[in-house]
C-alpha cells in the first residue's frame, strides 16, 4: 500500500472524528423523552427563574433572579406567546426582555426581543428546546454580539432546567445554568 495514500485516508478520518465529536446534541434524539415540553403549557401564567453566570474556568461570575409573566394567543391560525421577562442581578442591577414566540410549523420556533440580533430560532422535541441566537450583551458600557445555544429540558409540570454556552467568533465565553420554577 502507498503510504502517502495511507497517511491521507488516515487523517481524513481523523478530521471526520473530531468533527462528529464536535457537533453536540441534536433536539431530536430527545424526541422520545417524557414529559413533553409544550412550551405554550409551561411557559403561560407566572415563572420563577433562578441563574449564575459561570466564564470560561466555570467561576461565578453573577447570581440573579428572574421572574416572567407569560401569556400565549392565537394570531392568523399560529400560537403567539409573549414572555415578560424582568431580571435582578447580584450586582445590583436590573434588565427588562421582553420575548414574542412564534410556532411557525409543529416543533419549530422564532423568537424576537429588542436585544436579539435578527431572529432567534427554537426547535423542540420531547422535553428538550434548543434556542439558538445573537444576543446584544452590554458590558462595562460597551454592547457586544453573543452567540448563545441554549437548552432548556422539561423535568416535570413546574421545573425546567436550561443550559446556555456563550460564545463570540466561535470562542466560549462562559455558561448561564438556569432553573424556571411555575408557580
Amino acid at each position: 500500500m502507498n503510504i502517502s495514500l495511507f497517511l491521507k485516508s488516515l487523517a481524513t478520518m481523523i478530521c471526520a472524528l473530531v468533527m462528529l465529536g464536535c457537533s453536540g446534541p441534536q433536539v431530536q434524539q430527545y424526541a422520545n423523552e417524557k414529559p413533553v415540553l409544550d412550551l405554550s403549557e409551561y411557559f403561560s401564567g407566572t415563572i420563577d427563574a433562578y441563574g449564575i453566570f459561570t466564564d470560561r474556568s466555570g467561576a461565578v461570575k453573577k447570581r440573579f433572579t428572574v421572574l416572567i409573566k407569560a401569556d400565549w394567543k392565537v394570531v392568523d391560525g399560529k400560537k403567539v406567546g409573549t414572555l415578560d421577562e424582568s431580571f435582578d442581578y447580584s450586582d445590583g442591577t436590573k434588565q427588562k426582555r421582553i420575548w414574542t414566540l412564534t410556532e411557525q410549523s409543529p416543533g419549530k420556533y422564532i423568537g424576537k426581543a429588542d436585544d436579539v440580533i435578527g431572529v432567534a430560532q427554537g426547535d423542540l422535541a420531547g422535553n428538550a428546546l434548543n434556542w439558538t441566537y445573537t444576543l446584544a450583551l452590554p458590558v462595562d458600557g460597551t454592547v457586544y454580539h453573543v452567540q448563545f445555544n441554549d437548552w432548556m429540558y422539561l423535568i416535570n409540570s413546574k421545573v425546567m432546567l436550561n443550559k446556555a454556552k456563550m460564545s463570540k467568533f466561535g470562542i466560549e465565553l462562559g455558561e448561564v445554568t438556569l432553573s424556571f420554577y411555575k408557580r
